[in-house]
């Protein structure tokens, strides 16, 4: 059975993107394959500096996973900063990363580019995403377009490592679904916390409204034909619908007389009922955090037996296990 991994960062509230774009793929690999999933906190810490709310995201990101049909009994699940081998493992393959190899990924260049303060962690991200993945040889790593280079830097390290001390890592492959590939928020843009243009899953009905009827439209006439593969509000509300309601949807556009606000305000509608048992499932889960804190400590000895298994095979043959 294959095993797939894949982690969301506590960054903030959980939204459609991260949902279509990661976490509803993740739940429904549960029933079909090894799933391995954390909720990386490590990572977060690169544009996250206030620990209560680090801490506070971090019970959220794990309640929004387990009420929307995660299931720790077939999944490892988990908190980064509860495997403590992650950390030596990333130390061990900063010693084999070529500088060059960070300086060309252009994730890092695009945040500087967007005003985050350069640091060293924002810089070797590539390299702890890498101990991630290989710390538990993943074979299948679903990611978004954006993270497809550090997955290539992981394979590069995996590779490099066998190399020179002797196969070790599983080699990962990216899974890269095309459809959700990139979700558009409201401005059309990559939907994104740090673009303030996210719609949250678990909002209050009345900002759910006002984030969805402020998705940026054209001003084609009401009475005009539309194009619906160049529109921001059908990439989003596609998301919710079925391949006949999306083809139902084209045809509404093309034979003119749609409004964009009948539009928004169906879309409001939609995911409201879409995450609604959802949404008092997770507000049960916060309100009972000691069984979240019980379902991650399992999931992170789940993590650290199978971790620290490979990490027992790397320290022996890098030497760091002497006696």
């Amino acid at each position: 059975m294959k095993r797939i991994l894949s982690g969301i960062q506590p960054s903030g509230s959980l939204h459609i993107g991260n949902y279509f774009g990661m976490m509803q793929k993740m739940i429904r690999y549960q029933d079909e394959a090894d799933l391995f999933c954390f909720i990386a906190n490590y990572h977060a810490m690169t544009s996250v500096t206030d620990p209560r709310a680090l801490a506070a995201g971090t019970l959220e990101a794990a309640a929004a996973f387990l009420a929307l049909g995660l299931d720790p009994g077939k999944a490892t699940f988990w908190v980064q900063s509860d495997v403590p081998e992650v950390q030596e493992l990333t130390w061990i393959l900063s010693t084999i990363t070529p500088m060059g190899l960070l300086e060309r990924c252009h994730s890092y260049k695009d945040k500087v580019a967007k005003g985050i303060q350069p640091n060293h962690g924002l810089f070797a991200y590539p390299v702890l995403m890498a101990a991630d993945i290989l710390l538990y040889r993943s074979d299948v790593v679903p990611v978004g377009k954006d993270q497809k280079q550090h997955l290539e830097v992981t394979r590069d390290l995996a590779q490099k490592f066998n190399h020179t001390y002797g196969e070790t890592f599983v080699v990962p492959e990216a899974e890269i679904d095309d459809e959700v590939a990139v979700i558009p928020g409201t401005d059309g843009r990559k939907m994104s916390k740090s673009y303030g243009n996210t719609i949250d899953i678990f909002t209050d009905r009345e900002t759910l409204r006002k984030r969805v009827m402020s998705i940026v439209t054209d001003a084609t006439p009401v009475e005009a034909p539309k194009d619906p593969d160049r529109c921001n509000l059908f990439a989003i509300y596609r998301l919710f619908l079925t391949p006949d309601e999306v083809r139902a949807l084209r045809d509404r556009y093309l034979a003119g007389g749609l409004k964009y606000s009948d539009v928004k305000k169906e879309l409001v509608e939609r995911i409201w009922g879409y995450f609604e048992t959802h949404r008092a499932r997770f507000q049960e889960l916060l309100s009972r955090p000691d069984e979240i804190h019980d379902i991650l400590r399992e999931g992170a000895r789940k993590a650290r037996e199978v971790g620290g298994k490979v990490l027992e095979d790397v320290r022996r043959k890098t030497g760091l296990a002497y006696r």
